[in-house]
């Protein structure tokens, strides 16, 4: 393991938004990251970098970034500590976060795991019954291997590794599922998925045919839960009692108790969604990193459990099936996104599923601290502490 991090330094009231207290933290930075980040201190990216991401281009958004950490994980690549970059307008978030980072911390490392990826198209295809349907569906898994050809032939770095066809009435759902290397690969994906229905079409004339026919793109879903979507990761740590109730004021049984009314809650919400914040550290960390902010609807999808362990500490884990994230390609290679996640140690080509874990150890980290906020009830006094409902000058 690398050298271990320091704590970010902090200075008291508002000294803490100066220029000094920047510096200090751009500091620590370089000291993780090797290199001061130049676009996260000010200059500019020239305006040619935004060719292909953006249309009638005027200049950049600018957005508060902060630092969370240590984040002490246990990865499939090892062990590291890294600072995790968050950008966004909400105070107390960063806190928050680096509240359950120092939790986590309590106990060890936070183990976070790729458990599997796979990133599915659902192209529909309309036929005149549904028993043309199913024989469509028959005909397109004894051609499976055909059509997995024909997506090789279209990328260097996707495949298609899986393909489920499902007939509803007359029309033909066939889920497709492709690897996609360290990008999300949805252009790819949809390329692909486009050329197999076609392919299929052309085999068993149907009336309509729709790439997109079952769109679960960008949108809560079911699917996302159950089957999950690019990649299915999980992270845990088990919590020592001792440091609960000192850094946090609550115990494990206060958290498990609450989680458990929650559950109730969000079961009559009819919610994909059984996790606490996820959404906010996912799109700080995703705005941060040049990530697709409209994938957080799918990729905040999952689950939080509790549990206190027979040796009275509180086990917690989360587990989050449809991260679409990309460590190579879209926004993440210029500019402050490549710096932060340089700052991680996961762009380029391998950083996909080490990124993964990491967006999961971070969402554990922040759904301890606010449950263990909830519980203590210092939730509205923290946020009104930290600047959220602070007038602001003009």
């Amino acid at each position: 393991m690398a050298e271990k991090l320091p704590h970010i330094p902090r200075s008291r009231g508002d000294d803490d938004w100066s220029r000094p207290a920047l510096e200090a933290r751009l500091d620590v930075w370089e000291k993780a990251a090797g290199c001061r980040p130049r676009h996260v201190s000010g200059d500019p990216v020239p305006p040619e970098s935004a060719r292909g991401k953006i249309e009638n281009l005027v200049g950049f958004a600018q957005v508060p970034l902060g630092i969370a950490g240590p984040l002490r994980v246990d990865l499939t690549v090892g062990r590291r500590e890294v600072y995790v970059p968050m950008a966004a307008t909400e105070g107390a978030l960063v806190a928050s976060h680096a509240r359950g980072m120092r939790l986590c911390a309590e106990g060890g490392f936070v183990r976070a795991r790729v458990l599997g990826e796979g990133l599915t198209q659902n192209p529909m295809l309309v036929y005149a019954s549904s028993e043309e349907a199913v024989a469509a569906g028959e005909l397109a898994l004894r051609y499976a291997d055909e059509l997995a050809v024909i997506v090789k032939r279209t990328t260097n770095h996707g495949a298609l590794v899986a393909l489920r066809p499902e007939a509803i009435g007359r029309r033909l759902i066939l889920s497709l599922v492709f690897r996609t290397g360290d990008a999300i690969g949805i252009n790819m994906a949809a390329r692909a998925a486009d050329l197999v229905s076609a392919e299929l079409a052309a085999r068993t004339a149907p009336l309509e045919r729709y790439v997109h026919g079952q769109d679960v793109e960008k949108r809560a879903n079911s699917r996302a839960l159950v089957e999950g979507r690019g990649r299915r990761a999980v992270a845990e740590v088990t919590v020592p009692r001792a440091a609960l109730e000192s850094l946090a004021r609550t115990t494990p049984e206060k958290m498990v108790a609450a989680l458990r009314s929650y559950h109730v809650g969000f079961a009559q919400l009819g919610t994909q969604n059984w996790l606490v914040q996820s959404a906010n550290g996912l799109s700080a960390v995703f705005l941060a990193c040049g990530q697709d902010l409209a994938y957080v609807t799918e990729s905040a999808t999952g689950f939080l459990d509790f549990e206190v362990t027979p040796g009275g500490d509180l086990y917690a884990s989360a587990h989050l099936p449809s991260l679409l994230v990309g460590t190579v390609g879209g926004g993440s290679g210029q500019g402050t996104a490549a710096e932060c996640l340089d700052l991680l140690g996961v762009r380029g080509t391998g950083g996909g599923n080490t990124f993964a874990e990491i967006l999961a150890a971070t969402v554990l980290a922040g759904d301890l601290s606010l449950m263990a906020a909830f519980t203590a009830h210092e939730f509205v006094e923290a946020h009104e502490r930290l600047g959220r409902n602070r007038p602001q000058p003009e």
